[in-house]
């Protein structure tokens, strides 16, 4: 069996197992629904309407980890060619890190609505800094030897960045991207508790309200789908663009 098949038939397996043994245990012990709903339950509560909602949060999560991810990696070369911007600035970055979402998601919401807004810049907020700390370590990364060269040849401060700094930063920024693409659901998440009329997070809430388990499960579990998405991209995206490391490595 190919490395690629067994990469994709042992999640698969895995998953189906463990859906199998969830099942057969609810079934077996006779959970009541609104406590645990068998996978069954669940999947007769799926219409139309909940991929309605996981696309707005899709949406709201993907423009904040876009805009996160632009302005982090701008934010770490200014902080990269400046010392005194990077010792002010980076603690206010760590301060904003420190302080919970769920506790800035109400604020957003006075400042920007309820709308679309809100819901992108907590999720912008939740994916900055693990993009700027990674960007910075990546970036300062070069060895020591290949400065001596670029300097030995007067090479400009952009030729540096561009042929030294930035491929040198590449596995450090991919990784910040893989952690922040299931982040960026998170944020969109936290906004719509806070205040939404669509989306995985509105779901959720209203069905908590109704203790309408099955639905609140179905709303998680395509949340859960829409950060795996999002990370197998990225995944794919780190192999083709990082070619030069080896397979184990990624």
């Amino acid at each position: 069996m190919s490395e690629k098949l067994k990469t994709v038939l042992y999640p698969v397996a895995f998953a189906l197992g463990f859906i199998l043994l969830w099942e057969l245990a609810v079934r077996i012990f006779d959970t009541p629904t609104y406590l645990l709903p068998a996978p069954s339950a669940i999947v007769g509560v799926v219409d139309g309407s909940l991929g309605g909602h996981m696309m707005v949060t899709l949406m709201e999560a993907l423009v904040g980890f876009v805009l996160a991810n632009i302005l982090g990696f701008i934010t770490a070369v200014i902080f990269v060619h400046s010392k005194p911007i990077e010792k002010g600035a980076f603690p206010l970055a760590i301060a904003l890190k420190t302080t919970p979402l769920v506790a800035l998601a109400p604020l957003l919401v006075v400042w920007m609505g309820t709308g679309y807004s809100s819901k992108v810049v907590a999720s912008m907020l939740i994916c900055f800094f693990p993009i700027l700390v990674n960007s910075v370590k990546g970036l300062k990364a070069i060895e020591h030897e290949a400065w001596e060269l670029f300097s030995t040849y007067k090479g400009t401060r952009w030729e540096i960045f561009w042929k030294l700094r930035l491929p040198t930063s590449l596995p450090y920024v991919l990784s910040a991207l893989k952690i922040s693409s299931s982040l960026a659901i998170v944020g969109a998440i936290v906004g719509e508790f806070v205040g939404a009329n669509k989306g995985l997070g509105y779901v959720v809430l209203v069905s908590s309200y109704h203790m309408d388990t099955p639905v609140m499960f179905s709303a998680i579990i395509a949340s859960a789908l829409c950060g795996l998405m999002l990370f197998w991209t990225i995944s794919l995206l780190e192999k083709k663009i990082i070619f030069w490391q080896r397979a184990d490595d990624l």
